[in-house]
């Protein structure tokens, strides 16, 4: 081999090392991306919750009256249990840290992930149709689908800046054997051109981050797709202008192959 050969050949090796380390750092950034965004939600709900139970403790001490101060305890209750709630959603999701993949409830995800987010779908005048049917596990990483959910849920969210609808379904593809996820909303929709670049690396139909700090990476669908494909699983995307947009999300059938969809 010449020297020249040995050049290029050692040029082409220090490029795929490169290339590799940069696709190593990359889905670094897209699992803290979407690590980032729960962080940010859940503290908001925390504080929210925190900020509700000082009040009403505060109005409980002002007041000495026992119908008030017996609203103020029912409140503070309240906030707890939804503390609770909170604090065990979380806690679900610490559970589901490793990359293993087992078999999954996609039931009790889809309900976490409206837990950690249901203070904000209510601040921002969101609807939720839940229409959920008995369906098999998965064999799924928890975490890792609760956070493609979370990251489908916050872009519906941010689709309806003056309120709306999001459907959520779960269904049983039994011809395919597979489990079907649908978020959709009733927003703008997305303009035809946009639609096949909407899971390119770093492509964003937003222009930046909203009030709340979240979206504008294009890091999020992104990831989202690489994360479903791991699991053998296969994620679309529809939308109309004016209509909406709809994502829907099929995994395999704990204990089933996947089967070509018809």
């Amino acid at each position: 081999m010449t020297q020249s050969n040995q050049k290029k050949t050692v040029s082409k090796r220090d490029l795929q090392q490169q290339v590799e380390m940069l696709q190593q750092q990359l889905v670094q950034a897209q699992k803290l991306t979407a690590l980032g965004e729960l962080v940010s939600t859940t503290t908001h709900e925390f504080n929210n919750v925190l900020m509700t139970i000082m009040n009403y403790a505060k109005m409980g001490l002002r007041h000495d009256d026992k119908q008030t101060r017996d609203k103020a305890l029912n409140k503070i209750l309240i906030s707890s249990e939804r503390a609770a709630q909170i604090t065990n959603a979380v806690l679900g999701m610490a559970r589901n840290r490793s990359d293993e993949m087992e078999p999954t409830n996609l039931g009790l995800i889809f309900q976490e992930s409206l837990i950690l987010l249901e203070r904000e779908m209510t601040k921002y005048r969101i609807r939720l149709d839940k229409q959920f049917e008995d369906v098999p596990e998965a064999m799924a990483n928890g975490n890792q689908i609760q956070q493609v959910l979370l990251n489908l849920l916050i872009n519906a969210r941010q689709a309806m800046p003056d309120g709306g609808t999001i459907l959520l379904k779960l269904s049983h593809d039994t011809g395919n054997e597979m489990v079907v996820m649908v978020v959709r909303d009733s927003g703008s929709g997305i303009p035809k051109e946009k639609l096949p670049r909407i899971f390119d690396r770093f492509y964003s139909t937003k222009d930046g981050p909203d009030e709340s700090g979240k979206g504008g990476t294009g890091l999020g669908l992104s990831a989202c797709r690489n994360i479903i494909e791991a699991h053998q699983g296969r994620i679309r995307v529809e939308s109309s202008v004016g209509k909406g947009t709809q994502f829907t999300i099929m995994l395999p059938v704990a204990g089933s192959a996947p089967k070509a969809a018809a």
